[in-house]
């Protein structure tokens, strides 16, 4: 009789293991389901225009200082559309780079150069490269979708006194700049406030900090200041963001190789 009770609240515990350990979320499963959720809060803006600066800062601590105008299309049933616009200086007004994202397979990208006059396709064994001289490659400029990563969460913690989720994300792309990304994401909001980038050697290569977040439309958040360290080089870039305007009319006409030309 004794060894037959034993025997049912055995069977009882390991049924209750067994049953947890079904519907524990594992950690793959808790950083995907973060990475949905901060897409899912930034989604419904349509179009979107910002005035930038941006601040080139060498390892001296020089700096140079360019003006850019950013467009962005929201595609719902792929990646969006953005276009940049360089203003100043004077030598590099008027370049343009035109970004198609894609959720699957590799992104689109053009550069126009008026110097040359001609539209330039980057090849996606490039986009590992630096942006018109700055610490943001290529692909730092396409927009983030979920799709382009697996996922997994790391551990909660209180990053400038806020909660976090600490998540690892790895690119799919195998033409990716980066292994790995450490992204730190505010529990409040979904916004995504840092971000650790480890080059092809598993070095810690690049951090992103975004600061200065400021909501529109009662629900999109946008950081005023981007600063994207190299630790390897000691450089970094500073983007300013101001003046944002959001559902300004902007169409699929307005993301096309011709309008990267006409862009002034």
């Amino acid at each position: 009789m004794m060894k037959r009770g034993w025997a049912r609240l055995f069977y009882s515990v390991l049924g209750l293991v067994l049953v947890g350990t079904a519907i524990a979320e594992s950690a793959e499963e808790k950083g995907l389901a973060i990475a949905i959720e901060a897409d899912l809060r930034d989604q419904g803006w349509i179009d979107s225009q910002v005035q930038m600066e941006m601040v080139l800062r060498n390892a001296k601590g020089n700096e140079s200082m360019r003006r850019v105008r950013l467009k962005s299309l929201e595609v719902i049933d792929d990646g969006d559309k953005s276009l940049t616009i360089f203003d100043t200086p004077a030598d590099i007004k008027g370049t343009g780079l035109l970004s198609f994202s894609h959720k699957e397979g590799d992104d689109d990208q053009w550069l126009y150069l008026p110097a040359l006059k001609r539209v330039k396709r980057i090849a996606s064994r490039n986009k590992s490269g630096p942006f018109v001289g700055s610490e943001f490659a290529f692909e730092d400029l396409s927009s983030q979708e979920v799709e382009k990563y697996t996922y997994r969460w790391l551990r909660d913690e209180t990053y400038e006194e806020q909660a976090t989720f600490v998540i690892e994300r790895r690119p799919v792309d195998k033409n990716s700049g980066y292994t790995r990304q450490e992204v730190w994401v505010d529990q409040a909001h979904y916004r995504l406030l840092k971000i650790d980038y480890y080059d092809r050697k598993q070095s810690l290569l690049k951090t992103l900090h975004s600061v200065g977040y400021t909501q529109y439309m009662n629900k999109y958040w946008r950081p005023a200041k981007m600063v994207m360290l190299n630790h390897q080089n000691g450089k970094s870039t500073d983007l300013l963001w101001n003046e944002y305007r959001f559902s300004t009319g902007l169409t699929e006409k307005d993301f096309t190789r011709n309008s990267l030309q006409r862009a002034r």
